[in-house]
C-alpha cells in the first residue's frame, strides 16, 4: 500500500495551478472536467508523475471560491535539499513564506513553512536525501 494523494478543495483553480507550478515547481501530470456534476480536477506533483511519488488533487467545485479550512488539518510536507534556498525562490516567484527556514523548536531539522492561495499550509524540511531530488532545489 501507499499514499497516492491529498485532495485540496480550492476557489481558483488556474490560481492554484500556478502556485504549484511556478512557486512550488510542480508538474501538471493531468486535468479533468465533469461539466454534469460541475467540478474540475488537477493533479500536480514532483518527478514526471512517478507512481512512486504522491500526487497533489486540486478540485475546483464550480463557483465555490471559498472554503473554511477547519481546525483539524495540518499540512503538506516536501523534501527540500536547502530550506533557506527554497525560501528564497519561493519568495522571488512570489510566494509567502509564513516561517522562515530555520531549526524546528527543540531539534536541528530545518524547516520552513509556505501558504498557498487557499490559505493551505505546506512544510519545507531540509532533507540530505532530497539533494537529488526536483522542485525547489
Amino acid at each position: 500500500m501507499k499514499i497516492l494523494h491529498t485532495m485540496l478543495r480550492v476557489g481558483n483553480l488556474e490560481r492554484s495551478i500556478a502556485f504549484y507550478t511556478q512557486v512550488l515547481g510542480m508538474s501538471l501530470l493531468r486535468r479533468s472536467e465533469n461539466p454534469e456534476y460541475q467540478y474540475s480536477l488537477a493533479f500536480l506533483g514532483y518527478e514526471g508523475g512517478n507512481p512512486a511519488q504522491a500526487e497533489i488533487e486540486l478540485t475546483y467545485n464550480w463557483g465555490t471560491e471559498s472554503y473554511e479550512l477547519g481546525t483539524a488539518y495540518g499540512h503538506i510536507a516536501i523534501g527540500v535539499p536547502d530550506a533557506y534556498a527554497a525560501c528564497e525562490k519561493i519568495k522571488a516567484a512570489g510566494g509567502q513564506v509564513t516561517r522562515e527556514a530555520g531549526p524546528v523548536k527543540g531539534g536541528s531539522t530545518v524547516i520552513a513553512f509556505v501558504t498557498d492561495p487557499d490559505g493551505y499550509k505546506i512544510e519545507l524540511i531540509q532533507r540530505a536525501e532530497d539533494q537529488a531530488g526536483v522542485g525547489l532545489r
